[in-house]
């Protein structure tokens, strides 16, 4: 995966690979004594099921890994975030 850096993903739309709209991008968890970024945290469109997400509060957490670019939108690979570890 290119290098990605949290700061060129404040608030920028989130799509999945299928082309739906997830959210916005509000903010990023990182891991404090590596650097790496954990979570993409989005605030999910109102017309979005979250059930099948990782959630903290109303916003969704995306494992950063599933990231795959970020030029207009931030582009989110779904077969990752779907799994079983995220029902």
């Amino acid at each position: 995966m290119a290098k990605i850096l949290a700061k060129n993903l404040a608030n920028k739309r989130v799509m999945l690979t299928d082309g739906s709209e997830l959210g916005f991008a509000t903010d990023v968890v990182m891991d404090m004594q590596g650097g790496a970024l954990i979570y993409l945290v989005v605030k999910p469109t109102n017309n979005v099921d979250i059930s099948k997400y990782k959630k903290q509060n109303n916003y969704v957490l995306i494992p950063f890994e599933a990231v795959r670019a970020a030029k207009d939108y931030a582009i989110v690979d779904k077969k990752m975030i779907t799994g079983s570890d995220f029902d």
